[in-house]
């Protein structure tokens, strides 16, 4: 009779669990705003919350990384703990597992063994697509396109969906200035309103508008914070910025995800001011889930809350647990902290009852939005895994976004667009005819060597009469990342001896109209751990560059990269340089549609190119200094061998046409801090050809009781004119535009003069200033 009680018991339990699982089917339903809960849902949290044991409050924090397949966990020593420990239901989440079959099996092992059957939900790193690879995060800002953009995540996220996974490590968010950074890839560059707005449409399209249906997953808003902003451009470095600057540059992206309902955050690397963001109380406790009254859950990055003991923060990882979680960090990646300290550190009254309990119930609460506790395999459809992964629609999308990613830099005799009606061409470079290096770093499941190359994509566009010439010129690197490589560990060895190649290059360009030159990085040169001290082109490239050059003017650089780049001989010397990224599935078709006019350039750069890397960290919206720039002068803010400003700004993109700014004006000149005004420009088309223009406001204020930068992006729009058209197009100003974190530590509108410009990019000179009064 004992032995039947003590198996009756966990069956009631799981009866109750069922229970409040499936008597509201509809609780998923708009539940994807975390700042305000589903009331339903926390009643559905708390009644699972009431039924745990200690053991299984602290298994929902844990989330482990799974390399196995359909038929389970292998037989070694790290993965059968990983078993043991999921049929227990101590684990709360698993990442890197991915296909339909696989996820399954894992679900099944918690759903079969486990006392309360609480599901796992699954985590990969989509970041610019799923197995349809989009253009790099970088690459993709620079459409400044957020339809399409939000477009882009949602395919991202409906391939994701249907391959079994909820959840993606994505957008990163974090405000980047500094070239040498490696990840600056992964997000929108250098400014803070810019990384606002493409942050939010990424999660729209990775969220929509119901996180319970079965084609949207969970983004996670990253890195929480400063991560972007690493001394010298060294990743996972020590970042140094005071009070006003995380507030005024860093925060705001954070603070847009969350008002968008951003369902995740994970915390950074690096530290602040001395504190690693992960055990940061005043960002994750204060602000994130204080201030900005925020619910939802925080994931550590991997291992970050162990790595605390390296930083000299925590005498060891015990002391790394009580730390992170005491801070506001809910879920530990990688880091086995958690599991193995909390219950120690509860008994030992150096953490609370309380927070445990608030950390698992945002780990429960995304579950419940995510509708696992209504069906743990409803992502687990063969069908949709089969059917909506790679299809020809999504690669139709890819090319789309691929080709308003494209910026046109320089276009001096007009060699561009080509005629599709050349007799001959050379396509020549280490990049021309790769079909590996356009899918870029982090390409998630994009498949090796499935990208268009450039050379196909040339081909694709000329008929049978142009003479197509290929000729590789050197090697950019050796080694060659292959499925199942561990990218971190693999070496970036440069061929900077074999020149044989050039001559054969040359030889083919002086027997060609044109030469197409694809030069730039390797995928791997950017990406998490890939910071370099140089940004110009490594190997051999140069060398091919001039002796090329040399022998045929009509030069068109198409360049592969992550990172802005150090162009200086070719912004000096080449006609015509179009800045490709890495722009995934669809690369060489996309640059074809622009290079032969099917598509007119709109792209516009996200962040500034330095004529030298010593000028890094480079961004326009700098401080004026006390001593402002003035080459005219001895003592100044600025270089004696080189001029301070961009070699290619923020903003900036060329067209096929020509935009032409006029008649900026302003409905009033004086407003109060509460009040507004219209600022509005004629903007048109002097050109011959139809083309997209971004128009871009920016604003500075003159006098602060903090010094303000020399001007900031406060808006823009993209829009379509026709040629000889003109339009005007009208910015509204008020007090959430002119606001920022002051003197006084709040966000607020200080009276005094502001300058305002409009036009094609941060260089924009067309003014005009307005005041703001008590």
């Amino acid at each position: 009779m004992k032995k039947r009680n003590l198996l009756i018991f966990p069956l009631l339990l799981c009866v109750v669990i069922l229970f409040n699982s499936f008597k509201h089917k509809d609780l998923n339903k708009n539940t994807n705003t975390n700042s305000h809960p589903n009331n339903e849902i926390e009643n559905r949290v708390d009644s699972v919350l009431s039924l745990m044991h200690l053991n299984e409050k602290i298994g929902q924090l844990v989330q482990y990384s799974g390399k196995w397949n359909a038929t389970g966990p292998s037989s070694t020593n790290g993965d059968q703990y990983k078993l043991e420990k999921l049929k227990k239901g101590e684990v709360g989440s698993m990442l890197n597992i991915s296909s339909v079959a696989s996820i399954r099996e894992t679900q099944k092992i918690v759903m079969e063994h486990s006392r309360l059957k609480i599901p796992l939900v699954f985590a990969y790193d989509v970041i610019h697509g799923y197995k349809t690879i989009f253009p790099i995060p970088l690459g993709e800002s620079a459409s400044w396109d957020l339809d399409i953009i939000k477009k882009s995540a949602m395919i991202a996220a409906k391939e994701t969906a249907a391959s079994g996974i909820q959840w993606t490590f994505a957008p990163m968010i974090d405000v980047s200035r500094d070239a040498r950074w490696g990840r600056i890839m992964e997000g929108a560059g250098e400014d803070t309103y810019l990384n606002s707005v493409i942050g939010v449409a990424r999660i729209k399209g990775f969220q929509g508008d119901d996180l319970a249906l079965p084609h949207t997953i969970a983004a996670c808003a990253k890195h929480f914070a400063g991560y972007g902003l690493g001394e010298s451009g060294k990743d996972y470095n020590t970042v140094n910025i005071g009070e006003h600057e995380l507030h005024n540059v860093v925060l705001p992206p954070f603070k847009a995800a969350t008002d968008a309902g951003v369902a995740t955050v994970m915390n950074a690397f690096n530290e602040i001011d001395g504190i690693p963001a992960t055990a940061n109380k005043m960002l994750q406790r204060d602000i994130l889930k204080g201030d900005w009254n925020w619910n939802g859950l925080v994931v550590s990055d991997w291992g970050s809350i162990g790595e605390m003991k390296a930083h000299g923060f925590a005498k060891d990882k015990k002391h790394a647990a009580e730390l992170a979680l005491n801070a506001g960090s809910d879920m530990d990646m990688e880091s086995y902290a958690y599991e193995a300290h909390l219950a120690d550190l509860l008994q030992e009254h150096k953490i609370t009852i309380e927070q445990l309990d608030d950390a698992v119930k945002r780990v429960l609460r995304l579950k419940f939005q995510l509708g696992l506790f209504d069906d743990p395999y409803k992502y687990c459809d063969v069908d949709r895994e089969k059917n909506e992964v790679y299809t020809k629609e999504n690669l139709e999308v890819s090319r789309d976004v691929a080709k308003k990613s494209i910026v046109l830099l320089k276009n001096e005799t007009k060699l561009l667009p080509l005629s599709k009606t050349i007799k001959s061409i050379a396509v020549i470079g280490p990049l021309a005819d790769s079909k590996d290096t356009p899918l870029g770093n982090w390409r998630a499941k994009g498949t090796y060597n499935s990208a268009v190359s450039l050379l196909e994509g040339v081909k694709n566009s000329l008929d049978k009469n142009t003479k197509v010439y290929y000729e590789k010129g050197v090697d950019l690197t050796i080694p060659t990342v292959k499925p199942g490589d561990n990218q971190f560990l693999h070496p970036l060895e440069f061929n900077t001896t074999d020149v044989s190649g050039i001559s054969v290059a040359v030889e083919v360009a002086k027997k060609s109209e044109v030469v197409l030159l694809a030069i730039g990085e390797n995928a791997y040169q950017t990406g998490e751990g890939r910071s370099q001290t140089n940004i110009g082109f490594l190997g051999k490239q140069q060398e091919l560059l001039e002796a090329v050059y040399n022998v045929n003017k009509n030069v068109v650089i198409v360049l592969m990269n992550g990172r802005p780049m150090d162009l200086s001989w070719s912004a000096d010397n080449i006609p015509s340089i179009l800045e490709c990224w890495f722009l995934g599935s669809e690369s060489g078709n996309a640059i074809s549609d622009v290079l032969f006019g099917d598509y007119n350039p709109s792209g516009k750069l996200p962040v500034s190119f330095p004529r030298h890397v010593g000028q890094e960290p480079l961004y326009y919206n700098q401080k004026n200094t006390g001593r402002p720039y003035n080459r005219s002068h001895v003592t100044y803010s600025g270089y004696r061998d080189s001029p301070k400003s961009a070699l290619y700004p923020f903003g900036f993109g060329l067209s096929y046409t020509t935009f032409e700014y006029n008649n900026l004006k302003l409905d009033q000149t004086t407003i109060t801090k509460t009040g507004e005004l219209n600022a509005s420009v004629d903007v048109t088309n002097s050109g011959q050809i139809d083309g997209e223009e971004v128009i871009q406001l920016y604003i500075r204020d003159l006098v602060g009781s903090i010094t303000r930068p020399v001007k900031e992006l406060k808006g823009f729009k993209k829009i379509m004119i026709k040629a000889g058209e003109t339009q005007t197009i009208t910015f509204k100003i008020n007090a959430e535009t002119l606001q920022f974190y002051t003197a006084n530590k709040i966000w607020e509108v200080e009276p005094g003069a502001f300058n305002i410009w409009i036009g094609g990019s941060s260089i924009a000179d067309l003014k005009t200033k307005f005041e703001v009064t008590e």
